[in-house]
């Protein structure tokens, strides 16, 4: 915390990013990591620093590094999104991302946004401390990374993905973790029985920064007996909301404050995975995750593992799990009115043509993304030249220019039987309003909207976003399963193109884009 009182400074870090071998939760698997490690180095600065982060590529397929949630003002080129920000970094090459956190404060994390590479392990978390955050007072500061966990290398899983008539005979079905890990490590029958732990001072009060930074599920997060305050939300201080466990989608964050007020003694902390996601059955799947938490005790010392398959409940009258209903942003107020509104609808089914029964896709509207080979939306300047509104471009790139500064208002109708975490880059938005069916013109309460940048829309639901476009650049929206964007459910945000046209991009960045190769 003492991050916070420093001036700002610039920090630098080193990247490798390569293929290793690894045994997270006991069976070996193919990974691609950051450094020799899963996960990848934290990132820890405070706001108003200068990052520069210099990655070299050591994988046979090139990459790009997503510093998830940051708003990037001014510096769009260094977002980190293949084929929309960037080509990707060829292998053998490097490249350097400089930018400047712009008032950004809170948790979040970077990931490889290049196909279905962070899946494998390039992931890392990244914390931005601020002097004048409004969160309650605490003592120690814990990230701890969440994810689901395959066995089997992502680029094999996504052919089985989209194998004619899908995985278990069944189009559409998502592959099913075989696990999960806290900080990198997991259980899996009787593979490994290590487990992340931490040895904490008694009487003191820790935020805990939950981060899934998996592939498909969510991850609900608690310890034994101990209560938990949610305190953020994807960098937006709320309102203390006292609850039992958090339920962290794919891509979210949440700062959660435990106090070791308990008995002296070792506890386990659990993240459970989601299985109402799962569409088959996956023999010995783990459905949860251990840790473990101790204090006033040594550190050899382990919760009583009778206690493993038997949680022990809270007190009577005790919260219970986090409902983000509930959640209010500290000195919040209404969003501002929409001035320009956007209509989509979320589905999947299968594409049209001859070979229309080949793959089960993602659709945003009747556009199904592909990622652009050997260029990029912001180097190509695409629909640079279009009015205000939506157009599918190049086949397969919807995307919405918005040429001055506006209140954008999404109304989104997801037709699809499947939950969806989606994520803004760039920009924050305001949850005005959501229910069940289809947006039918139904009241709004706009008291006081969560801000966020990440949330899940529920199947066969509607939700407005609202959000203030003006930050200049090219932006994705997508869905963070992993599956359903490689699958096509993305679109973009074209905001203010006459600003980014005049972006001084480095020219060793355009230069790469003739040699990343094939998106893999």
């Amino acid at each position: 915390m003492d991050l916070a009182n420093a001036a700002p400074t610039t920090r630098t870090f080193d990247f490798v990013v390569e293929e290793r071998k690894g045994t997270p939760d006991g069976v070996e698997k193919r990974m691609l990591v950051v450094n020799g490690q899963y996960p990848g180095p934290t990132i820890e600065v405070n706001t108003g620093d200068r990052v520069i982060v210099n990655v070299t590529n050591r994988m046979p397929n090139a990459t790009a590094i997503h510093w998830h949630g940051l708003y990037q003002r001014g510096t769009n080129f260094y977002d980190g999104t293949t084929s929309i920000t960037q080509c990707g970094i060829p292998p053998g090459e490097s490249m350097v991302y400089n930018f400047t956190l712009d008032g950004w404060v809170g948790s979040t994390w970077w990931h490889a946004h290049a196909s279905t590479q962070y899946t494998d392990g390039i992931t890392g978390a990244f914390i931005v401390h601020g002097q004048n955050e409004s969160v309650p007072a605490y003592d120690g500061d814990i990230a701890i990374q969440l994810a689901d966990l395959y066995h089997g290398f992502s680029p094999e899983l996504l052919n089985l993905y989209f194998t004619p008539g899908g995985i278990d005979g069944t189009p559409g079905n998502e592959p099913v973790p075989d696990g999960g890990t806290i900080n990198g490590v997991g259980q899996y029958g009787p593979y490994n029985t290590s487990f992340f732990n931490a040895t904490l001072a008694p009487n003191r009060t820790y935020r805990l920064r939950l981060i899934n930074s998996g592939s498909f599920v969510a991850l609900a997060f608690a310890v034994d007996g101990h209560a938990l305050t949610v305190v953020e939300a994807d960098g937006t201080p709320v309102r203390p909301t006292v609850v039992s466990s958090v339920s962290v989608a794919v891509a979210q964050r949440y700062s959660a404050l435990l106090t070791t007020n308990a008995s002296a003694g070792a506890y386990w902390i659990r993240a459970a995975l989601d299985q109402d996601a799962f569409t088959y059955d996956n023999p010995g799947v783990q459905t949860e995750v251990r840790g473990v938490i101790r204090y006033g005790v040594d550190d050899s010392v382990m919760p009583d593992v009778s206690l493993l398959d038997n949680p022990p409940a809270l007190p009577d009258g005790s919260p219970g799990p986090l409902d983000t209903d509930d959640l209010v942003p500290v000195g919040g107020g209404p969003a501002p009115e929409a001035t320009f509104r956007v209509y989509f609808t979320i589905s999947m089914q299968y594409a049209g043509g001859a070979n229309y029964l080949s793959q089960f896709l993602s659709f945003i509207n009747s556009t199904s993304w592909e990622p652009l080979q050997g260029t990029s939306s912001l180097f190509s300047h695409l629909s640079n030249d279009t009015a205000d509104g939506s157009a599918t471009v190049a086949g397969s790139q919807l995307v919405t220019t918005v040429d001055e500064p506006h209140v954008v208002e999404f109304v989104i109708d997801n037709l699809d039987d499947g939950d969806h975490p989606f994520h803004l880059h760039g920009h924050k938005f305001w949850i005005v309003a959501s229910g069940a069916g289809r947006f039918q013109n139904q009241s709004l309460d706009n008291s006081a909207p969560m801000l966020r940048d990440t949330l899940v829309i529920p199947a066969y639901t509607w939700t407005i976003l609202r959000f203030e476009a003006d930050n200049p650049g090219f932006w994705a929206f997508h869905c963070h399963i992993q599956w359903h964007m490689a699958a096509g459910l993305l679109f973009q945000l074209n905001v203010l193109p006459a600003e980014s046209a005049k972006f001084d991009i480095p020219a060793y960045m355009l230069d790469q884009c003739t040699r990343e190769g094939t998106q893999v």
